[in-house]
């Protein structure tokens, strides 16, 4: 979910639609999107807006050869009015190398606040191991720079290593990027995220596997970056948003995380490189996505069929 300068939203199915939301107007599809590999955690993922308005990012899943996939990213601008619709999109990065499964995508999106790099998440695709290969993309946090009209001008850097699964990617209102990653059987993770970093996916986790197996924990590898905060039983993060509104002055600053499992907004409160739960607010169904509206309430989204767009204020 991202949102417009005009307060509109647009909003991706994994199925591959991309939809325009405004206040007072039917819900309209964008035309113009590129076929997904849809299936398993694949399809469309992410979209976001660059600073200056001019352009979109938007992530999807992509068929390769002998039943593999790959994350892409292209950049694209949005024309309104009528049908709304992509023109000249553009791929400007590939998942390398693509792999067979439909897992751990995680194809997250965030613009440095300079507006001069692109920030794409890049997943582990439940491989494991390749997360600590420093030739391979899986289990990355990828750099693009950028101008100012959001275009690549030049080469893809693997910006730090040793991820899972990366769904939340946000900078904090000070410019540091923070990330969470859905762990194992347990071990979901806050990460500050440092140029050259290694979170030590696999070798260390705060979980385990899903079969049981042991997992080193991060206290035993201190050559690895520890998270800042790490969830044992899991949240299932979705979407994140820093808190930077007037409805809520306490929690400026704080980070507002959209739960799947329990179903809940979690807020956190970040502490220099320490962060800690605050508070919990249970949902009726999964939370994949969340944003802040521009009178600072806030704005989720709910996961599945039947899913709402649901505006959360003060009392």
């Amino acid at each position: 979910m991202a949102q417009l300068a005009d307060g509109a939203l647009l909003v991706t199915e994994k199925k591959g639609r991309l939809l325009l939301w405004q206040q007072g107007q039917p819900v309209a599809e964008v035309a113009g999107v590129p076929q997904v590999a849809y299936g398993g955690q694949g399809g469309l993922g992410d979209v976001i807006v660059h600073p200056s308005g001019k352009a979109i990012y938007l992530s999807w899943a992509e068929a390769g050869e002998g039943e593999t996939r790959g994350a892409v990213v292209a950049r694209a601008e949005l024309v309104r009015g009528g049908k709304p619709s992509l023109a000249n999109l553009e791929v400007i990065w590939r998942q390398t190398p693509k792999v067979t499964g439909r897992g751990h995508y995680s194809h997250r999106l965030a613009v440095s606040p300079d507006g001069r790099h692109l920030f794409i998440a890049s997943g582990d695709r439940q491989k494991m191991q390749p997360a600590q290969d420093p030739g391979s993309d899986l289990g990355k946090l990828i750099r693009l720079p950028i101008d100012a009209a959001g275009k690549p001008t030049g080469a893809a850097e693997r910006y730090s290593l040793g991820h899972r699964n990366i769904l939340g990617l946000q900078f904090a209102p000070d410019g540091r990027l923070w990330e969470i990653e859905h762990g194992p059987a347990g071990g979901d993770e806050l990460n500050l995220v440092r140029h050259g970093a290694n979170y030590g996916w696999p070798l260390v986790s705060e979980g385990r596997h899903y079969g049981g197996e042991f997992i080193p924990p991060h206290s035993t590898r201190p050559d690895f970056a520890a998270p800042s905060l790490a969830w044992n039983p899991v949240i299932a993060p979705g979407g994140m948003v820093f808190y930077t509104g007037k409805m809520w002055p306490e929690w400026q600053g704080q980070l507002l995380i959209g739960a799947m499992n329990p179903a809940a907004v979690v807020r956190v409160k970040i502490d220099g490189d320490k962060a800690s739960e605050e508070a919990r607010y249970p949902m009726d169904k999964r939370i994949r996505a969340i944003a802040q509206a521009s009178d600072g309430a806030l704005l989720v989204l709910e996961d599945r069929a039947g899913g709402r767009l649901l505006r959360l204020s003060r009392k």
